[in-house]
């Protein structure tokens, strides 16, 4: 446990430091106004130094899954003609595209992330409103945001703030159980296995977008045969509800309505490996990640059909 003088102390620093920082700014009023970026730099500033003076844990974390194409099961008979499978109490089943949507109503469930770093937050709140477990206004993600503390482990974020298992321990924690931390080999196997999860389960998954460095939800996809019946099904694209939603980024361009298909080319664009500059992470580096529900969304406390 932490020493709580200790911890005030750090806090009382922090303060400080960035107070300085802050009555330089305001004196021509740049961080008040926002001129240039400036208050969001100063946000970035007033972290650093809180990492500096109180890094976060070096706790445990949950184990992340390793899924590849071997853990899809077969159906049984394997093949009985092209593209046609069988099973022993169904006829045959031919391959034929599907498109799957989540039933949810953007005004209801879409919350933009309220400030440039609050796309984790942004992320478990949409999470959160779809299973009905929270609401999706600004206030709710400030509350959400700020329990970080409770969350955060230098084996999940080097930088400190949200990594991939402290979204997956902030949704359990408020009342969705079942969410875990996925990785993949190829962007193939994590779209499929993201896709069979959302069927199965008719709930959103998260896909760490960007590097590592951001969330999308996704709460749908296109395929050209369903993943749930054909072990290789190729899924063609996602619909997202992106929390960056209304901003440009410099970067990456534009963001997209919640709702909006993103085909695979924008799959390709935006859903990269894990390739983060602060360090190493030896069950991340190079693959493709995503928090992936388990427990059909009927079944959660509060869940709906």
């Amino acid at each position: 446990m932490s020493n709580p003088q200790r911890s005030s102390r750090r806090t009382l620093v922090v303060v400080v430091i960035a107070s300085l920082f802050l009555w330089g700014a305001t004196g021509t009023g740049v961080v008040a106004t926002n001129v240039f970026g400036a208050a969001d730099r100063f946000d970035r500033i007033v972290d650093r130094i809180r990492l500096a003076v109180d890094p976060p844990v070096d706790r445990e974390i949950a184990a992340i899954v390793e899924v590849t194409e071997l853990d899809f099961p077969e159906i049984e008979p394997v093949s009985v003609g092209a593209g046609d499978v069988a099973t022993p109490s169904k006829p045959k089943l031919r391959r034929k595209p599907v498109n799957v949507k989540l039933r949810a109503k953007a005004g209801d469930i879409f919350a933009s992330q309220h400030k440039n770093d609050w796309c984790s937050p942004a992320g478990i709140q949409m999470v959160l409103a779809m299973h009905k477990a929270s609401d999706n206004t600004v206030g709710f993600q400030r509350r959400l945001a700020e329990t970080i503390k409770q969350f955060e482990s230098w084996r999940d974020s080097h930088n400190g703030g949200w990594g991939p298992a402290a979204i997956a321990e902030a949704i359990a924690a408020n009342g969705v159980k079942g969410y875990e931390v996925r990785a993949y080999r190829t962007r193939a196997v994590a779209l499929r296995d993201s896709a069979r999860a959302l069927s199965r389960t008719k709930a959103p998954v998260i896909l760490i977008a960007w590097r590592g460095a951001h969330t999308w939800v996704m709460t749908g996809y296109r395929a050209d045969a369903d993943p749930l019946v054909f072990r290789n099904a190729l899924i063609t694209g996602a619909y997202i509800y992106d929390p960056w939603y209304p901003r440009v980024s410099s970067i990456w361009g534009p963001s997209d309505p919640p709702g909006t298909f993103q085909n695979r080319a924008e799959m390709e664009r935006n859903y990269l490996r894990w390739d983060r500059p602060e360090g190493n992470y030896k069950s991340r580096d190079g693959k493709f990640l995503a928090v992936v529900p388990t427990i059909p969304l009927k079944d959660q406390q509060g869940g709906r059909s």
